[in-house]
């Protein structure tokens, strides 16, 4: 038997179109743990999927890439889509991907999150955007079914609540490909309603491909660009869609959103009851504590009257006047006792007393006294005293 030599190149070849020929390698679905990757400049992607006995290369080219709703990671467990073929100039065969997914998890949610991404980083989800829903609102724009169980719970809480708010209900597809569309109609009219203060967007619970109508790029913008507050009640309490991102409040349930937007009517007229008991009380005790007041000025006025005071005073006055007559009697009497010793005093000291006794005083005009002869032969005029009178007598001196 003949066989046939070839050349590196040509086993190469050969085994490629074998590969490529095959039914199911040419159109095959592989998973595995991606390890070893490696995004590429060119936009390519190259890594290796493992499983616990085996490891085949990969590459993604870039048009491929572009359409992945996620970044795959080493670690990661996907599910591959593509052919396998041989590599003719290394001579290694590999698979050549053309869609991938992380195994376990659906697209949807692949498309969610990466949607949610996408306007978290455009800012549709930032809180300095969102609009203050108001308190009391009057009226109340709902876009739902008009077939489904949340136009029943918003209207049943509505009327519980408040009989007084207005509901306007904008009958919309909230499941299916033309729902966000019917939803952005509603959101738009309701806009154009001057006298509408609040929208309300519901839908009962459902899957992830149910509620889908909600997690699209033109519902959140048209929500982001609403004039007027909306609240989204869309699934049950664990269900989180992009509009519930975007709108100004998300509530669990189109019920809790009826609670969040109608205000109850009970409840705001026992807050106006119980502003008017604070109000009455407060101008109660205001004017009790200023009645308090006024009595206690009255009082100090009373015993502050200068009437009373002078009344008052003209005891004070007796007192002192006693007092001082009490002190002037004693002030008299001392100086009369002090005035009667000095009056001895001076009684027994007095010269005239002398005189009583034949003695006399001799002065000259000078009303110097004369205590001496030899003075005495010195004057001519001089004044003697006696105990009964005073006589000028002149004198004429003899010599001897």
């Amino acid at each position: 038997m003949y066989i046939k030599t070839l050349t590196v190149s040509d086993i190469n070849r050969y085994i490629k179109k074998t590969l490529d020929n095959d039914f199911i390698l040419g159109n095959c679905s592989v998973k595995g743990e991606v390890s070893n990757f490696k995004l590429h400049s060119s936009g390519h992607m190259y890594f290796s999927l493992k499983d616990k006995y085996s490891k085949i290369n990969c590459i993604m080219f870039k048009s491929s890439v572009e359409n992945l709703n996620f970044m795959p990671e080493d670690g990661m467990k996907v599910i591959v889509k593509g052919r396998i073929s041989l590599y003719e100039k290394e001579g290694v065969y590999q698979l050549y991907c053309s869609k991938m997914k992380p195994d376990g998890m659906g697209e949807l949610y692949l498309a969610f999150e990466k949607l949610k991404i996408e306007l978290e980083k455009k800012g549709l989800f930032d809180i300095s955007h969102k609009k203050k829903i108001p308190v009391y609102a009057k009226k109340i724009g709902v876009i739902t079914s008009l077939t489904g169980a949340a136009v029943k719970d918003i209207i049943n809480v509505t009327r519980r609540r408040n009989r007084k708010v207005e509901l306007l209900i904008y009958p919309s597809l909230v499941q299916g490909t033309s729902a966000s569309d019917d939803i952005i109609k509603g959101i738009e009219t309701f806009n154009s309603m001057e006298d509408v203060e609040l929208i309300i967007i519901a839908r009962g619970g459902g899957s992830i491909e149910e509620l889908w109508c909600f997690n699209e790029e033109k519902l959140a913008k048209a929500i982001y660009s609403s004039e007027k507050p909306i609240i989204t009640g869309v699934g049950h309490e664990i269900d989180y869609t992009i509009v519930d991102f975007v709108s100004d409040m998300r509530a669990p349930t189109p019920s809790a959103a009826a609670e969040i937007g109608v205000f109850s009517l009970q409840e705001y007229l026992q807050k106006i009851l119980n502003y008017k008991n604070t109000i009455y009380n407060n101008v109660k005790n205001t004017i009790d504590g200023n009645k308090s007041k006024l009595d206690f000025m009255q009082k100090t006025l009373e015993m502050n009257n200068p009437l009373t005071y002078i009344a008052n005073e003209y005891e004070n006055i007796d007192k002192i006047k006693e007092f001082l007559d009490f002190k002037i009697k004693i002030t008299i009497n001392e100086k009369k006792e002090k005035l009667g010793k000095t009056n001895a005093l001076l009684s027994a000291h007095n010269p005239l007393n002398i005189l009583n006794r034949g003695y006399c005083i001799i002065e000259d005009e000078q009303k110097n006294l004369i205590s001496s002869i030899e003075e005495l032969n010195k004057k001519y005029k001089i004044k003697i005293i006696m105990k009964d009178g005073t006589s000028q007598v002149r004198l004429i001196h003899y010599k001897k």
